[in-house]
């Protein structure tokens, strides 16, 4: 069936060449001889019995941490009109659909322009899009919570581990310690927080400790 169609294929080309093109008399033999190398080419290289591929956009093996989710859970995000939201971004991150998470809180954040804890989620999937690494998109979203909700511990918590992810561990360390001089000592996330900052104390142990001196307001 392959041959057929391409011989019909060849055919009309050489129709078209004939009647739309008004290729002259005397090309008709040249032209014929480079539509059949052609064919030749194919007979030699091509499989016209192979199945079809479908050419589909790959997106990047899932980095997504659960574990950020219950951190997310724990800094405020529970009920509102973030959850559905961020339920179902969560989804397509477990699925390895980075980019599509993002584009899916882009569009929350659109509906819902003063839900912090949306610009947060939007951080986190941008965050997870690019492998770890902060970007000037990413920085935004966290900042565009902090400023809707000043005291809401979830942008300088993501952010701060945003900053951790990409190396920057002094942005990281001042961030966190700040959150933790405000935290209440029964804050549901203060001992993950203070657990981040011992982790840094131990892998930069010739920086000044800061979870000793942290206190709670």
């Amino acid at each position: 069936m392959g041959w057929l169609i391409l011989l019909g294929i060849l055919v009309a080309l050489f129709g078209g060449l004939l009647w739309l093109g008004k290729l002259p008399r005397g090309a008709w033999e040249i032209t014929g001889a480079a539509l059949l190398i052609g064919v030749a080419g194919y007979a030699w290289q091509g499989n016209p019995g192979m199945a079809g591929v479908s050419i589909q956009p790959t997106e990047k093996p899932n980095s997504f941490d659960d574990e950020n989710i219950k951190a997310r859970n724990d800094l405020g995000e529970r009920f509102g009109s973030a959850k559905e939201w961020l339920v179902f971004s969560d989804s397509l991150n477990r699925q390895g659909k980075h980019g599509a998470a993002a584009n899916y809180l882009r569009n929350g954040v659109k509906e819902h322009p003063e839900d912090p804890d949306l610009w947060v989620g939007l951080g986190n999937a941008l965050v997870v899009h690019t492998d770890g690494i902060i970007t000037p998109a990413a920085q935004f979203a966290f900042q565009r919570a902090a400023d809707i909700s000043p005291e809401h511990p979830g942008p300088p918590f993501f952010l701060g581990l945003a900053y951790a992810q990409s190396g920057k561990i002094d942005q990281a360390r001042a961030i966190w310690t700040e959150l933790l001089k405000r935290s209440a000592e029964n804050a549901p996330w203060r001992e993950d927080l203070e657990s981040r900052l011992a982790d840094i104390e131990r892998m930069q142990p010739s920086l000044p400790a800061t979870v000793e001196s942290a206190t709670p307001n």
